[in-house]
């Protein structure tokens, strides 16, 4: 058991202007050098690197952040790499209550695993190669969110620096996420009584509106991925000997995603994948929608230019295009097989076409029912009586709707965005799926949340070019510090 801080020797109030600098120069001198050792790591998540045991990346650094965590020296601080059997590992550290000790534990959330590479990349980037540029971190996974375990750490040490009495900070980083963090679920069975009563959960994977005040993230959508394959011959045929005869493997695939969605409109049919949206919610949109404007879909990288005459977005009405991203489900076709190069594509009628689904379904929607719902829907009855799989991915993952903010923590956010960015904190929900955030709201379900990130405007996680805008990333870790210190006794 801690031993408890008496009340009477409680230090002085907390200093923002010394937390910031103290922030700042442990980015500077240690947090972007890190970064960028681990930026060129190509530690990809095990849907990416089915031998990710036997290349070691994920190891390494797991390793890598758990010896910088051990060097910083955190009083009693307790730190575990677990690795249960067949399983990618998780980081695990304990930091004692610095205060009198009521129970309540802060859990910080990041993880270590990246997506793949993509194509795309300027010519003097790459994902595997960091360069630090006018402010920005170049590279996969700094970002997302590499930084996260960093950040933790250095947000509780500038605490500690001032003598800020804090609660218990525990931290669980994991390197499954980008796979669907199908490996975490037996971490946290497996460490949930050493959790204690988590009061406060701070997850640094998720995004901003912008870069010039603090954003919290009020929901998350569910993710549900897979393959739809479908084969109708043994080997490919002259197409001028067999179109006509053997249907086309490509518009059969057509044919069954038209049962999914409307391709006029982008619309997902089945009803059940749909959800009411909670009217404060739609509040909540109306007023980021008036502060981010047309800036919700021109940050995009258009073809044409967000500028041209031509309209590309589904939405142009700010108010529209929020709802459409962070509550509506939405189909997007990621990879394809079966289609050779266009320059090695002859004259022949394919017997296989293969396309990789990526279904983000709104908060509240059930994934588990999901999958079974969309296979069941791609593959009955399917034309011409072709071989039609759908193979789902592992970790179909259900979102995440924020439970109401207690009164501490709304004040507390708001101090801080105008303390370290000096405008108000603003509330966003994320098109994108953290599937911890559910997990944590059904084992604790009295606890809240501080769910944040550094993936603002042109970030462009997953994507080519992505980076971390470190300036963001300084005053995040110092609004984090000054939400923990203000968790009530």
């Amino acid at each position: 058991m801690n031993a408890p801080i008496p009340d009477n020797a409680l230090p002085p109030a907390l200093d923002p202007a010394i937390l910031q600098a103290y922030v700042d120069e442990k980015w500077d001198d240690e947090i972007i050098p890190a970064l960028s050792n681990y930026i060129a790591i190509p530690c990809k998540s095990p849907a990416f690197d089915a031998d990710w045991a036997k290349n070691g990346y994920i190891d390494q650094v797991v390793r890598d952040a758990a010896a910088w965590v051990e060097a910083q020296k955190v009083l009693r601080l307790r730190l575990e790499v677990i690795r249960l059997p067949g399983r990618t590992p998780v980081i695990f550290f304990d930091a004692p209550a610095t205060r009198c000790d009521n129970g309540d534990t802060v859990l910080m959330y990041g993880h270590l695993d990246k997506q793949p590479e993509f194509s795309g990349w300027r010519s003097d980037l790459g994902p595997w190669t960091p360069k630090y540029e006018n402010g920005k971190l170049y590279g996969r996974g700094g970002a997302d969110d590499g930084y996260a375990v960093y950040a933790a750490l250095t947000a509780i040490l500038a605490l500690d620096k001032q003598s800020i009495p804090r609660p218990r900070c525990i931290g669980l980083i994991e390197t499954c996420e980008e796979s669907g963090s199908y490996d975490l679920l037996p971490y946290v069975d497996a460490l949930r009584d050493q959790l204690g009563n988590v009061a406060l959960v701070v997850c640094l994977d998720s995004g901003a509106g912008n870069y010039d005040q603090l954003w919290m993230t009020t929901s998350l959508r569910g993710l549900v991925a897979g393959t739809l394959e479908v084969q109708v011959l043994d080997e490919g045929v002259h197409s001028g000997d067999a179109s006509g005869v053997v249907p086309s493997s490509f518009r059969i695939l057509r044919h069954l995603l038209d049962r999914l969605e409307d391709s006029g409109s982008g619309r997902l049919l089945p009803q059940s994948f749909h959800c009411e949206i909670p009217a404060a919610r739609i509040e909540q949109v109306r007023a980021t929608a008036q502060i981010l404007g047309d800036e919700v879909w021109r940050r995009f990288p258009w073809s044409c230019g967000a500028d041209s005459s031509f309209v590309l977005p589904m939405a142009t009405d700010p108010e529209t295009a929020l709802l459409n991203r962070t509550w509506r489900p939405t189909l997007s076709v990621t990879g394809a097989e079966g289609l050779p190069p266009l320059s090695s594509a002859g004259n022949v009628l394919r017997p296989r076409s293969a396309f990789k689904l990526s279904l983000r379904l709104p908060p509240l929607v059930d994934a588990v029912a999901a999958v079974q719902e969309l296979k069941a829907l791609l593959e009955s009855d399917s034309p011409y009586n072709a071989k039609v799989i759908f193979h789902p991915d592992q970790g179909a993952a259900t979102g995440w709707n924020a439970p109401e903010s207690a009164a501490w923590l709304s004040k507390a956010l708001d101090a801080a965005s105008k303390k370290y960015y000096g405008a108000p904190c603003g509330y966003i929900g994320q098109g994108g799926t953290i599937p911890l955030m559910n997990m944590l709201q059904a084992g604790f379900p009295k606890s809240q949340f501080m769910v944040c990130g550094v993936l603002g405007p042109q970030s462009n996680a997953h994507g080519p070019n992505e980076f971390l805008h470190v300036p963001y990333g300084k005053k995040l870790t110092a609004a984090v510090a000054h939400t923990i210190a203000a968790l009530p006794l």
